[in-house]
């Protein structure tokens, strides 16, 4: 989740030069940052533009390279990139290391990968046109924007940003305004391993500055953020015809099945619920249960739950809310499910304090409350029974969003993935497929499209380039005005020859009768 990006603009006079970034768990300041104007931004693109031809230039290995030197950076430097991350998010030192390990995992394989999957290759040109060579590439765009979330500050926009480069696109970033200092130390340091080229350039400030990214000439937008702010994105984006990709927002399910690890399934909800406080697109916030087990795993998450908390010192678990404004969501979530006839076995009402949220766990809750159906990105979860797999398929599947999803299960784990109206699936564990770098990473209806990480992240930020070559004069030149009846006629015969002969029509099979039992 992020800002708007077509908020109003203020008058040049009253708009402030500068802003702020807050400590979540203290209220201090962190730093003091621009606000990027749409000059500012539009010069950040013409420098990115002016640096691409040369960045693409080098090819794969050569991008390579310098992209390995600068994971290189990062890995050297994690302690410095960590403290940043808790200083402007508030999540612990341990999250932080985590999210930006993943991250650098992600540089490292975009690196190494990106010739294999973009590389020019031979393909078939077919038996009509056998005297032709085809081949296809998939070439850079040229400047990729992209707007990042204060959530996962690093891992997030770096499944844009590090395949983008790999690419042999330049970037233009302009990370949240509750994280802007996480995203300039990401491009000081690449700057340190490329220092005379603007390879990745921040742009800060607020919705008008996404604003102007969006109607800048850059070649493509990666947003991640909420649904709303996604529709925002497109249209500003739609003004030049800039294409998009949009990771949205979720409301993740867990499916726990009659034969599932209760105590590992319940473990993993707790993590996928509370972890940075809940504020993860692919977090778990609702849980179906088969009814055979759905007592002992309520019992189990219900200890977890009461076990965590969130607060201000550093061995706390779980921090703060990372932006005040999602407390008043939680807040509604939390009353309009228990209005309506929901419990809370843990947590509940009294969860929601100035800065933390408490752990929360609902139950009894109906399916059109706020808490089921709308994204709440805070420390909750639903949980609910049900008489079957098959009602918990129905259930998730009847949700606008559809990022992540999880399964546990002993037997119908690979069987209930495929049948889940999501991007991604994890079965017995939770957001594992964010953490694999060759996997896609995305979702479909109200969580977006298009997709970071693998082969179709690399793809994602790259146009496919399809070339022929006339190897030798055709024996049956189609291309010409001087072609004669008899070729036609040759071609016809042709078509029938190779095809027709395969052209079966299958015998319907007559429908058995059913013996009534």
């Amino acid at each position: 989740m992020t800002t708007t990006v077509d908020a109003p603009v203020e008058a040049a006079a009253e708009r402030p030069a500068t802003f702020d970034s807050l400590n979540p768990r203290t209220g201090d300041v962190v730093g003091t940052y621009p606000i990027h104007t749409a000059e500012d931004v539009a010069a950040a693109v013409a420098r990115a533009r002016a640096s691409a031809a040369w960045w693409a230039g080098l090819g794969f290995e050569g991008r390579k390279e310098v992209l390995d030197q600068w994971r290189a950076v990062l890995a050297r430097r994690l302690a410095q990139l960590v403290d940043v991350v808790h200083r402007e998010t508030g999540k612990p030192h341990g999250d932080a290391q985590l999210e930006i390990a993943l991250a650098i995992d992600h540089v490292a394989w975009a690196a190494s990968h990106a010739g294999k999957v973009l590389g020019r290759k031979r393909v078939s040109a077919g038996l009509m046109l056998a005297n032709q060579a085809a081949s296809v590439e998939y070439l850079p765009l040229g400047v990729v924007g992209v707007i990042g979330p204060w959530n996962y500050p690093v891992f997030t926009p770096m499944g844009s940003i590090a395949y983008a480069l790999a690419a042999g696109n330049t970037v233009v970033f302009k990370p949240s305004e509750y994280t802007p200092g996480v995203g300039t130390w990401l491009a000081d340091s690449l700057r340190e391993v490329s220092p005379h080229h603007d390879l990745l350039q921040v742009v800060t400030g607020f919705g008008d500055t996404g604003s102007a990214l969006c109607r800048a000439e850059v070649d493509k937008v990666a947003f991640t953020g909420s649904t709303a702010t996604g529709k925002r994105v497109m249209a500003a984006c739609a003004e030049r015809l800039t294409p998009v990709v949009i990771e949205a927002g979720g409301k993740d399910a867990m499916l726990v099945d009659e034969d599932a690890d209760v105590e590992a399934a319940a473990d993993a909800a707790a993590w996928g619920a509370f972890a940075n406080a809940g504020q993860t697109c692919t977090g778990i916030e609702r849980v179906y249960v088969h009814e055979k087990v759905h007592d002992a795993f309520l019992e189990a998450l219900t200890r977890r739950a009461r076990g965590l908390r969130s607060a201000a010192d550093v061995d706390a678990p779980i921090g703060p809310m990372t932006m005040p404004s999602q407390l008043q969501v939680i807040r509604r979530h939390i009353d309009d499910a228990l209005a309506k006839g929901g419990r809370a076995v843990v947590g509940g009402a009294d969860a929601v304090g100035e800065r933390f949220v408490q752990p929360t766990v609902l139950v009894d809750v109906p399916e059109d409350s706020e808490a089921v159906c709308e994204e709440t990105f805070g420390p909750t979860v639903t949980v609910r029974k049900v008489r079957s797999m098959e009602e918990a398929v129905t259930l998730t599947n009847a949700g606008r969003y559809g990022l992540g999803s999880a399964v546990f299960s002993a037997s119908r784990g690979e069987e209930l993935a495929r049948r889940l109206r999501t991007g991604m699936t994890a079965i017995n564990s939770v957001i594992s497929f964010a953490a694999v770098p060759g996997l896609p990473f995305g979702g479909v209806g109200d969580s977006g499209f298009g997709r970071i990480h693998g082969p179709d992240g690399l793809r994602e930020f790259t146009y496919a380039k399809a070339v022929t070559r006339t190897r030798f004069k055709a024996p049956l030149n189609l291309t010409t005005f001087d072609r004669t009846p008899e070729q036609d006629a040759q071609v016809a015969t042709l078509m029938a020859v190779i095809h027709g002969r395969a052209t079966q029509f299958p015998k319907l099979r007559r429908p058995r009768r059913s013996s009534g039992r």
